[in-house]
């Protein structure tokens, strides 16, 4: 009667779906394979052991008086190399499952195959996917196709695909279980992921970190089509874009929503995305490698003192908000190699960049130490 309530919840547990341990992807095929496969090595110790257990608490109990009783007994050699080696092998065997598979799945690492037994063919072309995490959605860009959508994916099975993965704002966890393992985006840098479908189907995405107040709705539909009618998908989402995803529209589009439908657009910049990723994407913003750039070089001197303000990327007081045309008003638009006009006032006259940076100028000279200058000397006590 007491294991009623349990054989009634295994109905409640047949809707529950198994998609890491059965995803349609090959690299997730493989990460699920290494769960298993990690499993299985430690359950040889925690079986025997957890066995072991019951055995010897039900046989040296205090009612069994059959059982051998040695109070004195501390020590065997054959025990200890039984304990010790059996976890020794098991941990050398764990480090080197995972030693190989960590190269071998290596989220930057291009793919080799597509299915076991199915080398990627030297024809075949990777599919770029460019990948923003906004507040609180999903931005895919197929520079490629030209087209824009968000939160929604759709790729075509047998082709691997290369994703371009950064982040608007804060953290955020890129993750398609049926696909391949996660994978972090970060504002200001670019991870990369490569993975493919070789089952067709509909699944689904989400972050899987947490990001503020929507996260939880931070899900996003994938597709997993034929070539065939992945063309026609293209070819649809271009007949039904809102409008072409301009810098404008992007920084729009980029202001905090919660369970945002699915849009699409058309994608005719294909800057976009690197303007993401330095964070300029609003006009008159100086790119964070060219600030880069900058710095190598020994920075701006005194004509640079403008660019700092730059650095500050107010996303809810600046971002957006301020005409294209009047940007160079508030900031330093860009910086030229050729002589600087400096602005600190309007009659400044042009300066050679070297100059700006000390190099050239004479060193100052020191006085000469004299027996008036030269500190007195300390009677001696």
């Amino acid at each position: 009667m007491r294991l009623l309530p349990l054989l009634a919840a295994l109905p409640l547990l047949s809707g529950c779906g198994l998609i890491v341990l059965d995803p349609a992807g090959d690299v997730a095929r493989q990460q699920g394979d290494l769960i298993v496969l990690s499993t299985v090595l430690m359950l040889l110790i925690i079986v025997p052991v957890m066995a072991l257990t019951i055995f010897f608490a039900w046989k040296y109990r205090a009612s069994n008086k059959e059982a051998t009783y040695k109070p004195d007994w501390d020590h065997s050699t054959q025990l200890e190399l039984v304990i010790w080696s059996a976890p020794l092998l098991i941990i050398i065997c764990l480090g080197a499952v995972t030693w190989v598979a960590t190269h071998l799945l290596d989220p930057y690492r291009p793919l080799a195959r597509t299915a076991p037994g199915q080398p990627v063919a030297a024809e075949v072309q990777l599919l770029d996917v460019q990948v923003v995490a906004l507040d609180w959605k999903w931005l895919f860009i197929y520079p490629e196709q030209g087209v824009a959508t968000v939160n929604e994916l759709a790729l075509p099975v047998n082709r691997p695909v290369r994703f371009r993965i950064s982040s608007s704002s804060v953290m955020n966890s890129f993750y398609v279980p049926a696909l391949a393992g996660q994978i972090y985006a970060m504002p200001g840098m670019e991870t990369k992921l490569h993975g493919v479908f070789d089952k067709t189907g509909e699944y689904e995405g989400f972050s899987a970190n947490y990001s503020g107040w929507g996260f939880s709705n931070m899900r996003f539909a994938v597709k997993s089509l034929p070539a065939g009618e992945f063309d026609q998908w293209v070819a649809a989402t271009k007949a039904s874009a809102e409008g072409d995803l301009s810098r404008a529209e992007y920084l729009k589009l980029e202001k905090p929503t919660h369970k945002e439908p699915v849009r699409r657009f058309a994608a005719s910049d294909p800057q976009l995305f690197d303007a993401v990723v330095n964070m300029c994407v609003e006009p008159g913003k100086m790119c964070m490698h060219d600030m880069m750039s900058l710095d190598a070089a020994g920075g701006a001197g005194i004509a640079g003192i403008g660019n700092v303000r730059q650095v500050a990327y107010d996303k809810f007081a600046a971002r957006g908000t301020v005409d294209a045309a009047r940007w160079s008003m508030r900031y330093v638009a860009a910086y030229c190699s050729a002589p600087v006009m400096s602005n600190d006032r309007p009659d400044a006259k042009p300066v050679a960049p070297e100059m700006l940076k000390g190099e050239g100028l004479p060193v100052p000279a020191r006085p000469e130490r004299t027996a008036l200058t030269a500190p007195a000397a300390r009677p001696m006590s």
